[in-house]
Order: structure tokens, then sequence, then C-alpha cells
């Protein structure tokens, strides 16, 4: 007894094999398991989150950008408007909305460029306790490919940012490749004597249609993504609150009760005493009656 209330102290468990309570050591094992395997999941919810994070980030900031756009090519209606100007805005827009999908990277995963048609996060477990299969549960987003194919030109692609057509518009438009010439109708060979060429009022219309398109399936897959990272955040909540429900299980089952035990290594420590003390009081009375024959 001595010896077992020393161990429990030394390790704080009460069960530490099977030996010890086979039953107990059995069931904590196997919360033990699962506790292990929620962890993982945890951490990769974790990283998805981030994943989302970034996405989220970047189809806000397509968003802002396209609304640049509409300004600009709304602007090409002014016939006193410096065009030149005009188209170098517009590349530069188009350049950052390629930027914005080939940069929104997270642990090699990219959530825009069409690279993937789907989001598949491992978001719960539960053990089939060996009567059945163990069952994974996950939290999916269907992806939207901003441009499309992401190894292509980008005048060749179906994304968001390149063909944005609402019903009756004519006019498809490649925002990643806005030019003035997509705006704009030159007379004859395409070019005029003096001044700015004609504007086309028609194919602007168009544009700025397809723009609000854009944007408006932008705005679906910005809710999408954010919907998608509020449910990975309540589950990321929920699988700490049931691990660390498990560690206390665990913890019930097979740790020591510190007082308990130290309470209990203190008294057998003092019945050891006096047994030794018992016995060295016996031992001095037989030799004083040893004495007595002498």
């Amino acid at each position: 007894m001595l010896s077992k209330a020393q161990n429990e102290v030394a390790t704080g468990l009460k069960v530490q094999s099977a030996a010890d309570n086979a039953s107990t050591w059995s069931i904590a094992t196997t919360m033990k398991s699962d506790n292990s395997v929620l962890s993982t999941i945890s951490d990769a919810l974790g990283v998805g989150t981030q994943s989302l994070s970034v996405a989220s980030s970047a189809v806000n900031q397509a968003i802002t950008v396209m609304n640049s756009i509409k300004q600009a090519v709304a602007q090409a209606t002014d016939p006193n408007a410096d065009q030149s100007k005009i188209l170098t805005s517009l590349q530069a827009f188009g350049q950052q909305l390629k930027n914005i999908v080939s940069s929104a990277n997270m642990n090699g995963v990219n959530l825009l460029n069409g690279s993937q048609s789907s989001f598949n996060l491992i978001a719960s477990y539960s053990d089939g306790k060996g009567a059945a299969f163990s069952s994974i549960g996950t939290i999916n987003l269907t992806l939207t490919a901003l441009i499309t194919p992401f190894t292509a030109p980008a005048t060749t692609g179906t994304g968001v940012l390149q063909t944005a057509q609402a019903t009756g518009v004519t006019a498809p438009t490649d925002f990643t490749a806005l030019t003035l010439a997509d705006l704009n109708t030159a007379a004859g060979s395409g070019t005029v004597a003096a001044g700015p060429p004609p504007v086309n009022t028609s194919k602007i219309q168009d544009t700025l249609s397809n723009a609000d398109q854009a944007i408006k399936a932008l705005t679906t897959y910005a809710t999408n993504i954010g919907a998608t990272e509020s449910s990975v955040t309540a589950q990321s909540d929920f699988l700490k609150s049931l691990q660390s429900s498990l560690t206390a299980g665990v913890s019930s089952l097979v740790d020591a009760d510190m007082n308990e035990v130290s309470t209990r290594l203190q008294a057998l420590q003092t019945q050891q005493q006096l047994g030794v003390q018992a016995l060295s009081i016996a031992n001095q009375n037989t030799q004083m009656i040893l004495k007595l024959f002498q």
C-alpha cells in the first residue's frame, strides 16, 4: 500500500495501466485517442479559417477595383475626357485584378484562381467504438473562379472578372484586359484625323452592365465565403469546448487525488514508523528477558 501511494504521488496517476483497472484504463485510452483526433481537426480548421480570410479579403478588394473600373468607364463617355489616361487607369486596374487573384494564397491554397472546384474542411469526428465505422464531417464551400482557366490567357477565360454577361447584354467584358478599344469604335480604318475616337455609348452601357453583374457575383461569393468562415469559427469553438470536456473526463478517470493520496501516504508512513518502533520495543523486551536467565 505504501509503495502504491508513493507511485501515485510520483506519477499523479491512480490508473497507469490496464493492470490497475482494466475498464477505466480502456475508457480513458479511447477518450485520449478521440481527443488527439479532435486536436488535429482543430488545427486544420485554424488553417482553413486563414485561407477563407485571405479569400474574403481578396474578393472585397476585387470589388473595390471593379468600382474604380466602373468609374473610369463612365468617365470615358465624356467627350472632353483624356482617354489616354483612362486607358492607363484601366490597364492598371486590370493588372490589379490579376494580382489580387494570383496572390490570394494561403498554405498553397488559392480559392479564387479556378485551380479547384471546392474547398472541403474536416470539421468533426465520431468514434464508432469498434461497433460501427467512425465518421468524419466536413464543411464545404463551392468555389467560384474569378479568372479561368487559371493557366490560360485571361482573354480566353470565363471567370467572373472575364465574362460577366447579363441577359440581353451582347458584349461580355474581360475586366482583366479592358482597353478603350472595348469602349470606342473609330470610323473608317479605325482612326480619326484629330481628337479622340467617337464614344460608342451602347458599348459602354454593355460594359457597365457587365461590371454590375461582376460586382453582384463577387458580392455573392464574398457572402458565401463569410458564411463558411462563420461556420468554421463556430465549429472550432465547439471543438475546443469538447476537447476540454474530454480532457476533464480522462483526468477524472485516471488522475490521482493528490490531497487524498498525500494524506494516505503520510498515514501509511506513520503506520510504518510505528510498526518499526513496536518491533524495536518488542526486541528490547526480549533482550531484557534473556538477561534474567543469565
